[in-house]
């Protein structure tokens, strides 16, 4: 049976160059759970390194003008990105 893994990424800016700043991995095997901030170090530095290791991208966030000022606003991580992998 095959199953799928998704990895939630959030990186600093709109390019898969950029840093990963947050993360959240969830499994496709009963057995195993992920959660957000399970480990002190993300899964990989870059967004891209992600689709290096076999990870399929499948949505990344919507480039949107955001309000001046909007840049010193916390409560959301605006570049977030999901990637696959099927087992």
């Amino acid at each position: 049976m095959k199953r799928q893994d998704i990895l939630i990424l959030y990186l600093s800016n709109s390019s898969l160059e950029s840093n990963v700043i947050g993360w959240a991995r969830h499994y496709g095997d009963k057995k195993k759970i992920g959660m957000p901030g399970d480990n002190d170090n993300p899964p990989y530095e870059r967004g891209i390194e992600a689709v290096h290791d076999g990870w399929r991208l499948f949505q990344s966030s919507q480039l949107e003008q955001h309000p001046r000022g909007d840049e010193y606003r916390t409560g959301y991580l605006k570049y977030e990105f999901f990637f696959e992998k099927i087992k």
